[in-house]
């Protein structure tokens, strides 16, 4: 009786931390607009900071863990890491422009529709099947977004902004799907640190451009630290733990409210307060993102 009582809080503690660690990791990924607004830099420049930030953390705890980064390097691997390198540098800068141009929420909701644009590529690219649930959750996507938009009008920053928020989450989606599909035999360390290595150099011609202009000031390096490894390593690394103690779907679910993170930081510390139809539009999108990591994957 005891040892099963015993092992009952054991299984509960670990299913609290769990879910502890997946929020955390949300809370984290929702933070990254934030950052992203509060640093005073090009777009090109914050990402190349965040990347060089990233793989060095990254590097680090490949130290500790003796995970041998090198290995990853094959003929076979090398195109993969550089494609997903460059998809990942195409996620962050139109992020982080859609962040300049038209604020925190409207790039985190326009980013939001990325699983809708991984279910389209599935189904244009590899012939999949969408059923009757994932095209609900692609309509509801877009009214959420059609929604969110200010006004039908590309002179208008907020509706710009949204635009370069939908480019963020299809290039995120495609590089999901290569993820999925061709990173297999990596250690996700490995894909993650090459890839970071990749954005970093791939921006680095940007930023010696953009630099010399941009006259970081001391807190914009902190922030930069801090979402490189924070925001990108550790939360990586606090979801990847989460998924010990919950199921995949489960995890996901709470990694979908990254946005609603993300809109109330941005409206404590902005003023960035969403209108009715904004909330409206908002609620839709991130109602699609939690069933659609709610949803039973389809048997292939």
């Amino acid at each position: 009786m005891i040892a099963t009582s015993v092992s009952t809080a054991g299984l509960a503690s670990g299913h609290r931390n769990a879910l502890l660690s997946a929020h955390v990791a949300a809370v984290l990924f929702g933070l990254t607009g934030i950052l992203g607004a509060l640093i005073l830099a090009d777009a090109s420049v914050i990402t190349f900071g965040r990347a060089t930030f990233a793989f060095i953390a990254l590097g680090f705890v490949a130290g500790l863990k003796g995970t041998r980064l090198l290995d990853a390097l094959t003929w076979r691997n090398v195109p993969i890491l550089g494609l997903t390198g460059t998809l990942l540098a195409a996620h962050w800068v139109t992020f982080f422009v859609a962040v300049k141009v038209g604020g925190v929420a409207v790039a985190t909701l326009g980013f939001a529709s990325f699983p809708a644009f991984i279910a389209l590529i599935d189904m244009i690219g590899f012939r999949e099947r969408i059923g009757r649930s994932e095209g609900l959750l692609l309509l509801m996507v877009t009214a959420g977004l059609v929604l969110v938009v200010p006004s039908f009008d590309l002179l208008d920053e907020g509706t710009v902004g949204l635009l370069w928020g939908v480019g963020s989450g299809l290039s995120f989606a495609l590089l999901a799907v290569v993820n999925r599909r061709h990173t297999k035999g990596m250690k996700a360390l490995q894909v993650a640190f090459w890839q970071n290595v990749v954005v970093a150099l791939l921006m680095t011609p940007f930023v010696f451009s953009h630099l010399p202009e941009s006259g970081l000031r001391a807190e914009d390096w902190v922030s930069l630290a801090l979402l490189g490894v924070f925001c990108t390593g550790l939360s990586q690394f606090l979801f990847v733990k989460s998924l010990d103690g919950l199921q995949a779907r489960t995890a996901g679910m709470i990694i979908a409210l990254e946005p609603v993170y993300a809109i109330l930081g941005a409206w404590w510390m902005f003023d960035e307060a969403p209108s009715l139809r904004m909330a409206a539009g908002a609620a839709l999108v991130i109602l699609a993102t939690v069933l659609g990591a709610r949803r039973k994957p389809t048997p292939h």
